[in-house]
Protein backbone atom coordinates (compact mmCIF):
# COMPACT_ATOMS: atom_id res chain seq x y z
CA UNK A 1 0.00 0.00 0.00
CA UNK A 2 1.23 3.51 -0.85
CA UNK A 3 2.02 5.68 2.16
CA UNK A 4 0.73 9.22 2.41
CA UNK A 5 4.26 10.61 2.18
CA UNK A 6 4.92 8.72 -1.07
CA UNK A 7 1.58 9.89 -2.44
CA UNK A 8 2.33 13.53 -1.61
CA UNK A 9 5.90 13.29 -2.93
CA UNK A 10 4.75 11.90 -6.29
CA UNK A 11 3.06 14.80 -8.10
CA UNK A 12 1.66 12.78 -11.03
CA UNK A 13 0.00 10.38 -8.57
CA UNK A 14 -1.39 13.23 -6.49
CA UNK A 15 -2.82 15.11 -9.48
CA UNK A 16 -4.22 11.94 -11.03
CA UNK A 17 -6.04 11.18 -7.78
CA UNK A 18 -7.29 14.78 -7.57
CA UNK A 19 -8.60 14.58 -11.14
CA UNK A 20 -10.47 11.30 -10.66
CA UNK A 21 -11.86 12.26 -7.26
CA UNK A 22 -12.98 15.70 -8.42
CA UNK A 23 -14.64 14.23 -11.53
CA UNK A 24 -16.79 12.18 -9.15
CA UNK A 25 -17.46 15.29 -7.07
CA UNK A 26 -18.46 17.08 -10.29
CA UNK A 27 -20.92 14.29 -11.04
CA UNK A 28 -22.43 14.75 -7.57
CA UNK A 29 -22.53 18.53 -8.11
CA UNK A 30 -24.65 17.90 -11.22
CA UNK A 31 -27.18 16.13 -8.97
CA UNK A 32 -27.12 19.01 -6.47
CA UNK A 33 -27.52 21.59 -9.24
CA UNK A 34 -30.49 19.75 -10.73
CA UNK A 35 -32.29 18.62 -7.60
CA UNK A 36 -31.72 21.25 -4.92
CA UNK A 37 -33.88 23.92 -6.62
CA UNK A 38 -36.60 21.30 -7.16
CA UNK A 39 -36.37 20.31 -3.50
CA UNK A 40 -36.69 23.97 -2.51
CA UNK A 41 -39.74 24.47 -4.75
CA UNK A 42 -41.36 21.34 -3.35
CA UNK A 43 -40.74 22.58 0.19
CA UNK A 44 -42.10 26.06 -0.60
CA UNK A 45 -45.24 24.55 -2.15
CA UNK A 46 -45.82 22.42 0.96
CA UNK A 47 -45.38 25.46 3.19
CA UNK A 48 -47.86 27.45 1.08
CA UNK A 49 -50.38 24.61 1.21
CA UNK A 50 -50.03 24.47 5.00
CA UNK A 51 -50.34 28.25 5.29
CA UNK A 52 -53.50 28.20 3.12
CA UNK A 53 -54.81 25.32 5.24
CA UNK A 54 -55.66 23.27 2.17
CA UNK A 55 -57.33 19.93 2.74
CA UNK A 56 -55.40 16.76 1.89
CA UNK A 57 -57.35 16.26 -1.36
CA UNK A 58 -56.40 19.79 -2.50
CA UNK A 59 -52.68 19.29 -1.84
CA UNK A 60 -50.27 18.13 -4.49
CA UNK A 61 -48.82 14.82 -3.34
CA UNK A 62 -45.63 14.39 -5.32
CA UNK A 63 -42.97 11.88 -4.40
CA UNK A 64 -40.45 13.74 -2.21
CA UNK A 65 -37.24 14.66 -4.03
CA UNK A 66 -33.91 14.26 -2.24
CA UNK A 67 -30.32 14.21 -3.42
CA UNK A 68 -30.42 10.40 -3.36
CA UNK A 69 -33.98 9.64 -4.49
CA UNK A 70 -35.44 9.06 -6.97
CA UNK A 71 -32.74 7.23 -8.92
CA UNK A 72 -31.33 9.03 -11.95
CA UNK A 73 -33.26 8.46 -15.17
CA UNK A 74 -33.37 9.74 -18.71
CA UNK A 75 -35.77 12.72 -18.80
CA UNK A 76 -37.07 11.62 -22.20
CA UNK A 77 -37.77 7.89 -21.80
CA UNK A 78 -37.40 7.25 -18.07
CA UNK A 79 -34.56 4.75 -18.60
CA UNK A 80 -32.79 4.07 -15.27
CA UNK A 81 -29.20 5.13 -15.57
CA UNK A 82 -26.92 2.19 -14.78
CA UNK A 83 -23.60 2.54 -12.98
CA UNK A 84 -21.50 2.18 -16.14
CA UNK A 85 -23.60 4.92 -17.79
CA UNK A 86 -22.79 7.28 -14.93
CA UNK A 87 -18.98 7.39 -15.04
CA UNK A 88 -17.99 11.07 -15.16
CA UNK A 89 -17.10 12.34 -18.67
CA UNK A 90 -16.18 8.85 -19.94
CA UNK A 91 -19.77 7.55 -20.10
CA UNK A 92 -20.83 10.67 -21.99
CA UNK A 93 -18.11 10.08 -24.57
CA UNK A 94 -18.75 6.32 -24.83
CA UNK A 95 -22.50 6.88 -25.27
CA UNK A 96 -21.85 9.59 -27.84
CA UNK A 97 -23.76 12.11 -25.73
CA UNK A 98 -26.99 10.13 -26.08
CA UNK A 99 -29.23 8.07 -23.81
CA UNK A 100 -28.33 4.37 -23.99
CA UNK A 101 -32.01 3.49 -24.43
CA UNK A 102 -33.81 6.11 -26.53
CA UNK A 103 -30.75 7.81 -28.11
CA UNK A 104 -32.02 11.27 -27.13
CA UNK A 105 -29.17 13.74 -26.73
CA UNK A 106 -27.77 14.35 -23.24
CA UNK A 107 -26.87 17.92 -22.37
CA UNK A 108 -23.11 18.54 -22.68
CA UNK A 109 -23.44 20.58 -19.51
CA UNK A 110 -23.00 17.43 -17.38
CA UNK A 111 -19.49 16.52 -18.56
CA UNK A 112 -18.56 20.23 -18.74
CA UNK A 113 -19.36 20.70 -15.04
CA UNK A 114 -17.45 17.50 -14.21
CA UNK A 115 -14.43 18.66 -16.23
CA UNK A 116 -14.53 22.19 -14.77
CA UNK A 117 -14.66 20.72 -11.28
CA UNK A 118 -11.56 18.62 -12.05
CA UNK A 119 -9.76 21.57 -13.64
CA UNK A 120 -10.50 23.96 -10.76
CA UNK A 121 -9.49 21.28 -8.25
CA UNK A 122 -6.13 20.71 -9.91
CA UNK A 123 -5.50 24.46 -10.10
CA UNK A 124 -6.38 24.80 -6.41
CA UNK A 125 -3.88 22.10 -5.43
CA UNK A 126 -1.26 23.59 -7.79
CA UNK A 127 -1.63 27.04 -6.23
CA UNK A 128 -1.93 26.00 -2.58
CA UNK A 129 0.08 22.78 -2.60
CA UNK A 130 -1.00 19.60 -0.84
CA UNK A 131 -1.97 21.25 2.44
CA UNK A 132 -4.88 21.23 4.84
CA UNK A 133 -5.82 24.71 3.60
CA UNK A 134 -6.02 23.30 0.07
CA UNK A 135 -8.55 20.69 1.22
CA UNK A 136 -10.73 23.40 2.73
CA UNK A 137 -10.29 25.46 -0.42
CA UNK A 138 -11.43 22.51 -2.54
CA UNK A 139 -14.63 22.34 -0.51
CA UNK A 140 -15.14 26.06 -1.11
CA UNK A 141 -14.46 25.69 -4.85
CA UNK A 142 -16.88 22.79 -5.20
CA UNK A 143 -19.71 24.59 -3.39
CA UNK A 144 -19.08 27.74 -5.42
CA UNK A 145 -19.33 25.75 -8.67
CA UNK A 146 -22.72 24.41 -7.62
CA UNK A 147 -23.89 27.84 -6.43
CA UNK A 148 -22.77 29.48 -9.67
CA UNK A 149 -24.76 27.12 -11.87
CA UNK A 150 -27.83 27.14 -9.58
CA UNK A 151 -27.73 30.94 -9.61
CA UNK A 152 -27.37 30.97 -13.40
CA UNK A 153 -30.38 28.64 -13.79
CA UNK A 154 -32.74 29.98 -11.13
CA UNK A 155 -31.31 33.26 -9.75
CA UNK A 156 -31.41 31.56 -6.33
CA UNK A 157 -28.60 31.06 -3.84
CA UNK A 158 -29.85 28.34 -1.47
CA UNK A 159 -29.44 29.13 2.22
CA UNK A 160 -28.71 25.44 2.79
CA UNK A 161 -25.41 26.03 0.98
CA UNK A 162 -24.56 29.69 1.59
CA UNK A 163 -25.09 29.83 5.36
CA UNK A 164 -22.97 26.77 6.25
CA UNK A 165 -20.30 28.07 3.87
CA UNK A 166 -20.29 31.45 5.61
CA UNK A 167 -19.95 29.90 9.07
CA UNK A 168 -17.30 27.45 7.90
CA UNK A 169 -15.31 30.33 6.41
CA UNK A 170 -15.54 32.35 9.62
CA UNK A 171 -14.59 29.40 11.83
CA UNK A 172 -11.68 28.33 9.62
CA UNK A 173 -10.33 31.84 9.38
CA UNK A 174 -10.69 32.40 13.11
CA UNK A 175 -7.78 29.94 13.20
CA UNK A 176 -6.05 31.65 10.24
CA UNK A 177 -6.44 28.75 7.80
CA UNK A 178 -6.95 30.85 4.64
CA UNK A 179 -6.72 34.47 5.83
CA UNK A 180 -6.87 36.44 9.06
CA UNK A 181 -10.16 36.64 10.92
CA UNK A 182 -10.69 40.39 10.40
CA UNK A 183 -10.46 39.98 6.62
CA UNK A 184 -12.88 37.05 6.71
CA UNK A 185 -15.33 38.78 9.02
CA UNK A 186 -15.46 42.10 7.19
CA UNK A 187 -15.27 40.46 3.77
Amino acid sequence: MISLDTFLATPWLLYTAVIFFSLCIGSFLNVVILRLPKMMQQDWRCQCEEFLELSDDQRKNDEPITLSKPASTCPSCGHSIRAWENIPVISYLVLGGKCASCKTGISPRYPIIEAITALFSVVTILVMGPTEAALWSLLLVWVLIALTVIDFDTQLLPDSMTLPLMWLGLILNYFGVLTDFNSAFWG
